[in-house]
């Protein structure tokens, strides 16, 4: 009956009209925004897990290297030249090895003239000439060396690991070969969905674990290599005519890129579905829209009386529409995940390597000291990282290698390091060692780290024109050794010893220091079955107690 009055048919198309546009450009507005966010959190997501994948693969393989280096490093540290080529002792030494970790195919012994003197494994390589092959001079070069995938005398792709073991005047090579099958059972375990791969290639490009299509072992990669960058790189190109999302992490311990592939139509499969469902509900509020609107100008034009009423509802709509923007912008702002790369650190040492082997270097009557001084800074650099991956792997709950361990022997080592460092500072490092002091089964490593992070921290305590004195005790009613690590710098305020021990705390300038040292030396004595305890005077200095307990029986 009002649709015969011109004034109110205008009304009501007026009222439609602009009900229409209000409602539906906020309502399409906001479907976008949602789209458009949940797409770009999703798609950040997406990235965000290929790179954890990625970053916790490499880390993984990282750790897989590092234990192989330390193994070897104990056995070739805590045993002699004449012990190792006598094949029954290394064959027994073998089997203790293969009980711990099937990962080696075989072990040998090589001298300094490349003559492979003692061999256990399934091969017949004993008394071969590995005097020409490049990674024998890479190991008498560096000390530790890990090899690239090669056929060698086995024609059969395989690395190995060497370390070069100086013993008196005597340098020999203690060789093992990977097992690839691990190995490459370890990359393969970032492969995801049904067309995901995952690779291992080297700096030239070279595939050192076989790919899950296309290209084969010791081929070139279908993948353009860049040079060494730190984290994890992430990027979508095509590649062979295919789309695929790729995440690239150079490893630490060798010059090998880590290369994660993903297909971005399994990933992104959901995406897919929610932009259909997106649509259909976009469909079903236009449609739900206008047929509220029409009923809405109906319901006005028919009874003015309620259009206070009808005025609210249009308010609470619109402050309904208003709320659903605020939640989608505070849903995308913490979709957003935020990552911290571990920065990786360049070794220097090869560098140094290669000035001391230019002739004018080598005809300096202080060459061997060079010599001897670049070996230690390679030496403590593997046993930096070895200490750095014990301590991302706390969580973990990793357990110490135990073996025989001389404590003072131990306290020298440590000390000769850092006697540079002390001289260079007038700092004077007086030692009292028990000369009866019993060996306990303990972690070396691990030890000289905890001596390694007091010792620092007393040299920089202590500054210049001090002193710092080391003494060991031998307390047999309690079946332990002392071990007291005295300075007489200005000492500890009594409110912060409570919490030397607690991470990330330092009495240290800002950016000096990370607050870790102590607390992951607490955790390492600790899990010695020991104590460490601390005692300081402001004025008089601080000393540090650490007790172990003495533990009989062969290594584990």
């Amino acid at each position: 009956m009002w649709m015969q009055d011109k004034a109110y048919r205008r009304l009501f198309w007026k009222i439609v009209a602009t009900t229409l546009s209000f409602s539906l450009v906020p309502l399409l507005a906001l479907g976008f925004s949602m789209y458009r966010e949940f797409r770009v959190s999703y798609t950040a997501k997406i990235m965000e897990s290929l790179r954890t994948l990625t970053e916790n693969r490499s880390h993984a393989i990282d750790l897989f290297l590092d234990e192989r280096i330390s193994q070897l490093n104990t056995i070739a540290y805590t045993h002699t030249f004449e012990n190792l080529t006598d094949e029954a002792y290394l064959n027994s030494v073998f089997t203790l090895m293969q009980s711990r970790s099937r990962s080696f195919v075989d072990i040998g012994i090589i001298d300094r003239n490349g003559i492979h003197a003692a061999y256990v494994g399934p091969y017949e390589l004993k008394g071969l000439d590995y005097s020409n092959e490049s990674w024998f001079q890479e190991v008498l070069l560096r000390g530790v060396y890990v090899s690239d995938v090669f056929t060698g005398f086995r024609r059969f792709p395989h690395f190995i690991i060497a370390i070069a073991r100086r013993q008196e005047n005597r340098i020999w090579i203690l060789r093992a070969t990977i097992d690839t099958e691990i190995f490459d059972g370890m990359v393969k375990a970032a492969q995801v969905g049904q067309r995901g791969d995952a690779f291992v290639v080297n700096k030239d490009g070279i595939l050192q674990t076989p790919p899950r299509f296309g290209e084969k072992l010791l081929s070139m990669a279908n993948y353009p290599i860049s040079s060494r960058f730190a984290g994890t790189r992430l990027e979508e190109k095509e590649l062979g005519g295919e789309m695929a999302l790729f995440a690239a992490a150079w490893l630490r311990n060798k010059d090998w890129l880590l290369v994660v592939k993903e297909d971005p139509r399994e990933e992104l499969l959901p995406l897919a579905h929610a932009r259909l469902l997106v649509v259909g509900l976009g469909v079903g509020g236009v449609l739900l829209i206008v047929v509220g609107t029409v009923f809405v100008a109906r319901v006005m034009i028919g009874q003015l009386i309620k259009s206070e009423r009808e005025k609210a509802y249009l308010d609470a709509t619109l402050m309904q529409s208003t709320k659903m923007a605020a939640l989608g912008k505070l849903a995308a702002g913490i979709a957003h995940e935020v990552n911290n790369p571990l920065a990786v650190i360049k070794e220097k040492v090869g560098w140094i390597r290669d000035l001391l082997s230019e002739e004018e270097i080598q005809g300096s009557e202080n060459y061997g000291e060079f010599e001897d001084a670049v070996r230690k800074i390679d030496y403590h650099v593997d046993r930096a990282k070895k200490v750095t991956h014990r301590l991302l792997g706390f969580a973990r709950r990793m357990e110490p290698v135990l073996e025989k361990v001389d404590v003072n022997r131990v306290l020298d080592e440590t000390i000769d390091f850092l006697r540079n460092e002390a001289h260079y500072r007038s700092i004077t490092i007086q030692t009292e060692f028990c000369r009866d002091l019993p060996q306990t089964m303990s972690d070396s490593s691990q030890l000289q780290q905890v001596f390694l992070n007091i010792l620092n921290n007393a040299i920089d305590a202590v500054g210049k024109d001090g002193l710092i004195s080391v003494t060991t005790q031998y307390r047999p009613s309690d079946r332990e050794i002392a071990i007291i690590i005295q300075d007489n710098g200005p000492g500890i305020p009594n409110e912060m010893l409570t919490r030397i021990f607690d991470p990330f705390f330092t009495t240290k300038e800002m950016g000096s220091g990370t607050g870790l040292g102590l607390s992951i030396s607490y955790s390492i004595i600790e899990k010695l079955g020991g104590r460490i305890l601390v005692a300081s005077e402001v004025g008089q200095g601080t000393a540090f107690t650490i007790y172990l307990p003495i533990k009989d029986g062969p290594p584990i």
